[in-house]
């Protein structure tokens, strides 16, 4: 396995050759290099990576790209491994092969490498991944598939890929949500920190109900992780303790009800205390100063 991993490495510093020094930002496109093949390829002579890591492409930047293209031409070359059958797949650039189409662009620049399934694989998911335009479930998805598929531990994903364990570490972790919660994340209704807040609750119900009502009232992160503080550490509920009422206090309470039509407290300590109206209008209110002979 360490020698595949050494193989899968080498095939991912030749097609990015500055990936290891770019660890914040935006990852270096493909570039040429000494002895690399760029041609021309008629688009339709290309097939779609089955490797490909993301699942959304924004029409509104994909319509973009395609007027730049259209007016000043595909500036990078996409990269395409040969197919037995005399086809291309791409391993890199579909962004760019799609808008060049919607151009109008019967063919694109081409970097042709000669790279195995596996590293074909890793490159496409690494590349991706740098270039930190996936939503978050499609780059938990990423790490999970070079987790599974190439064994490598989060520490070396994190080197891959140049971003810290820890945050590799947290995107894995959303392959834990409900399938609902993840649902709201690849829609974009939730980001990756609701989707971190959440991830503190153990109830899977309890976390997607807290979900659709972050959706509905479309609260904010802050506002979220005030919620599920209080869903995780609620108020002590105060026991009702039964008041001792003196049987004729008690009648006088009664009475007072029955005359006003509002709740009466007369709460009575050896001869002194307070008399309580609750009133829950205004209506209640006027009544009370009614019955006292209170002009409003």
């Amino acid at each position: 396995m360490d020698a595949k991993k050494n193989v899968l490495g080498r095939g991912l510093d030749t097609l990015l050759p500055a990936s290891r020094a770019t660890a914040v930002g935006a990852a270096p496109m493909p570039t040429a290099m000494t002895g690399d093949l760029v041609k021309e390829i008629p688009v339709e002579q290309i097939d779609r990576n089955p490797y490909q890591t993301r699942t959304r492409f924004a029409e509104d930047a994909l319509n973009e790209l395609a007027a730049s293209i259209k007016a000043s031409g595909v500036v990078q070359p996409v990269v395409v491994r040969p197919e037995p059958n005399g086809r291309y797949q791409l391993i890199a650039g579909e962004r760019r092969w799609m808008a060049s189409q919607r151009a109008g662009k019967t063919s694109v620049p081409a970097i042709i490498r000669q790279v195995s399934n596996e590293q074909a694989m890793e490159m496409t998911i690494v590349e991706n991944l740098q270039r930190e335009d996936l939503n978050p479930m499609e780059q938990a998805k990423a790490y999970d598939r070079l987790g599974r598929e190439f064994g490598l531990t989060q520490e070396q994903m994190a080197q891959r890929t140049g971003k810290d364990r820890s945050s590799v570490s947290n995107f894995l972790r959303l392959l834990k949500l409900p399938t609902e919660v993840q649902a709201f994340v690849e829609e974009e209704k939730l980001t990756f920190g609701h989707a971190k807040a959440l991830m503190s609750i153990d109830s899977p119900e309890a976390m997607l109900k807290l979900a659709q009502r972050i959706v509905m009232l479309s609260m904010s992160v802050r506002q979220t992780e005030g919620a599920v503080s209080n869903l995780m550490n609620p108020e002590p509920k105060q026991e009702k303790t039964e008041r001792v009422v003196d049987p004729n206090v008690r009648e006088v309470e009664r009475e007072l009800q029955a005359a006003l039509g509002v709740r009466v407290v007369i709460t009575d300590k050896k001869g002194k205390g307070k008399i309580q109206f609750v009133y829950k209008s205004l209506e209640d209110f006027d009544r009370i100063l009614d019955a006292m002979g209170i002009k409003k």
